[in-house]
C-alpha cells in the first residue's frame, strides 16, 4: 500500500489542472512561482492575451474551495502583484481556481476578495 504525502497529492491535481488548461485553450507560462514571503502561484497561463492566476486546490469534493480564503487570496494578490514587479508587465489579469476532488475537476473563474 503507498502513501501519499499532501505534496504528493497537490502535484498529481496540479498535472491535472495543467492538461485540462493546455486542452481549454492556455498557454502555461509557469507553474509554482514563488513570490518571496507572499507565497506561491500554483499556475500561470495566458489565453487570448489575458494572463489568468490560478490555484489549485484538491479534495474529497468540491468543499476544497472553502480552503481559498480571504487570507489566502490577499497573498495570492501581493504575490501577482509581486510577479507583475518583477517581470515588468502589466497585462490584463483575472484570478481563477481550479477545484479536483475524487470525481470531477471544477473551473471558477474571476474568483476576489
Amino acid at each position: 500500500m503507498s502513501r501519499y504525502t499532501t505534496k504528493n497529492i497537490g502535484d498529481k491535481a496540479e498535472q491535472e489542472a495543467v492538461k485540462f488548461l493546455e486542452k481549454n485553450g492556455h498557454n502555461i507560462i509557469e507553474q509554482n512561482f514563488y513570490a518571496k514571503k507572499f507565497g506561491e502561484i500554483d499556475i500561470i497561463t495566458t489565453k487570448d492575451e489575458i494572463y489568468h492566476f490560478i490555484e489549485v486546490k484538491s479534495g474529497e469534493n468540491f468543499e476544497a474551495i472553502y480552503n481559498i480564503t480571504k487570507n489566502k487570496l490577499s497573498k495570492l494578490y501581493r504575490s501577482i502583484d509581486y510577479y507583475l514587479t518583477t517581470k515588468k508587465i502589466q497585462p490584463a489579469y483575472c484570478v481563477d481556481a481550479i477545484i479536483i476532488s475524487k470525481n470531477s475537476l471544477e473551473f471558477v473563474e474571476n474568483i476576489s476578495l
